[in-house]
């Protein structure tokens, strides 16, 4: 049977002649490593890495786990061994140029004898860029597929989306999440929220906490509900690594005692007098951005509340909406966005569905801006 038509068997399109089937099949592969340390590698990029001998058996294959450790490449290179000469390569990122903590990739696979590199995304940040054209004045044979608009070449990029967004917009990746009712409320006329989601998409929101640096809310939240805002457990035990907290606080009212103030986790308290006052007259979020860039965190996610929510979306600062929707109605309370600046349907902000996930009752809704 030809490529194409196993290509088409397999229920992927090729992006091109430049790359086979079983290739394509070790990308999908290469995504899934990727993910596994998407949770342990900020500020370091997500990637995965799978080597293919000659007649397409797979000899090796790593991720990068945490920044510092070896980077995906290498942990391949180190399973396959001698295996490693004359096989490809298929990398979700483009193997880095430079020396950090660890040493180029590039060189690494040169090294190693591999004959022919698949690099489904470029890496845009120029200091470790410049992979390809290293690998090809050695003689690799290196199939860029960084612009196709294929589904598993798609994945790679959403894969490790959080670190190309911040590389390329200098600050970090923001994410806004809410738990709402059908009718969009976050919370009843009451004022009470707890427990609108479900047990399965509290415990997903946890693991979520897991994977990101940064977890940021508005002071009402945490005068109105005084939340801990760590990763953990059912039983309530910590997991992981804990996000930075940060408090967007106008004026410094974060009370002393409050539970974010603990020592369970770094805290940053962010007021106007420290980053100044944006366009509407509260702490300036692009500024808070910024500062948490140099500092090196590269997710934030935006957990409330509702008016902190718009200020970033009327900031343009929002990269993704995560949404956990639970099947309520309340006909009352309030809205997941409030006091934001758009007054006309024709100045909504248009989004895009990239996941859906049932959690027990309820839906998990990934959007990404558009």
């Amino acid at each position: 049977m030809a490529v194409d038509d196993l290509a088409v068997q397999a229920g992927v399109a090729r992006p091109d002649a430049q790359v086979s089937a079983v290739e394509l099949a070790a990308l999908e592969r290469a995504c899934e490593l990727a993910d596994r340390g998407a949770g342990t590698v900020l500020p370091n990029p997500a990637v995965g890495c799978v080597l293919l001998a000659p007649d397409g058996a797979v000899v090796g294959e790593g991720f990068h786990e945490r920044a510092g450790g070896p980077h995906a490449e290498v942990v391949a290179l180190g399973v396959a061994g001698g295996l490693a000469r004359g096989a490809t390569a298929v990398v979700t990122l483009e193997p880095c140029n430079h020396t950090g903590r660890t040493g180029p990739c590039s060189e690494a696979l040169i090294a190693a004898g591999v004959s022919r590199v698949v690099v489904a995304v470029r890496d845009p940040w120029p200091t470790a860029a410049g992979g390809i054209d290293r690998l090809r004045e050695a003689g690799v044979d290196v199939a860029d597929i960084s612009g196709s608009a294929t589904g598993v070449v798609r994945r790679a990029r959403d894969v490790n989306r959080v670190w190309l967004g911040a590389v390329r917009s200098a600050r970090p990746f923001v994410t806004l999440k809410a738990a709402m009712s059908l009718d969009g409320r976050v919370a009843a006329p009451d004022g009470s929220a707890r427990w609108i989601s479900s047990e399965e998409s509290r415990a997903d929101a946890h693991l979520m906490r897991n994977r990101i640096d940064t977890i940021m809310v508005g002071v009402g939240t945490v005068l109105a509900d005084d939340p801990s805002l760590t990763a953990r457990a059912a039983d309530g035990t910590l997991t992981g690594r804990q996000p930075l907290r940060v408090v967007v606080d106008k004026h410094g009212r974060t009370p002393e005692h409050a539970k974010i103030r603990d020592t369970r986790a770094e805290t940053l308290i962010a007021t106007a007098d420290a980053y100044g006052a944006g366009r509407d007259g509260r702490v300036d979020l692009a500024a808070l951005l910024r500062d948490l860039y140099q500092r090196g965190r590269r997710h934030v996610l935006v957990e409330g509340g509702p008016r902190l929510a718009a200020s970033f979306l009327d900031a343009g600062l929002v990269d993704e909406v995560l949404i956990y929707l639970a099947p309520l109605l309340l006909g009352a309370g309030r809205s997941a966005v409030e006091g934001g600046e758009i007054a006309t349907l024709t100045d909504a902000r248009r989004l895009e569905l990239v996941e859906s996930r049932h959690l027990g009752p309820d839906l998990a809704l990934r959007y990404r801006m558009i």
